[in-house]
């Protein structure tokens, strides 16, 4: 059996995950338009969700969560799981782990064709190894590591279970 070196517990994680809320909801203090929260498949939808629920407890902003599914290592099509018309909006991605910021920069390519108002980018947990110009706005948890290493945030059941290297 592989050994799992935790870098968050589940209770760290729901710790970062109310912080992340909070975060998010205090920068769109006095900003009435809707949030639109797009969660990249599968672990981070998981994390979109839980955001969508906790910064709803500080916002009266209408707020929906939505799906990207997209090939993390050959990212040519992003499917989204609703069609929706984000001009005006201010739309966060979300995911699991930034690596190298490829993930979160293609999930930007639907809303090429609309004008947002506003579009950050939130990760449970972000490496240092970017490649791509897209550093994440909100952050749980940052982790120095080698290129070889690969950290994984566990689901299941729509809950997160940790992180681990």
């Amino acid at each position: 059996m592989i050994e799992k070196n935790y870098i968050l517990t589940k209770e760290q994680a729901i710790q970062k995950l109310e912080r992340l809320a909070l975060e998010v909801a205090e920068r769109l203090q006095g900003d009435d338009a809707e949030l639109v929260i797009i969660g990249v498949r599968n672990s981070g939808s998981v994390i979109a969700e839980k955001i969508g629920v906790l910064v709803k407890k500080y916002l009266s902003n209408p707020v929906e969560v939505i799906t990207a599914q997209l090939d993390k290592d050959f990212p040519v099509d992003v499917v989204l799981s609703k069609s929706i018309d984000f001009n005006q909006k201010n739309v966060l991605i979300v995911d699991d782990v930034s690596n190298n910021g490829k993930t979160l920069l293609y999930t930007l390519k639907p809303l090429l064709a609309f004008h947002p108002k506003r579009v950050q980018t939130l990760v449970l947990v972000e490496r240092m190894h970017k490649l791509f110009p897209v550093k994440p706005d909100y952050v749980g948890l940052s982790v120095a590591t080698t290129l070889e290493d690969h950290i994984h945030v566990e689901v299941k059941d729509g809950e997160v279970e940790g992180a681990y290297l």
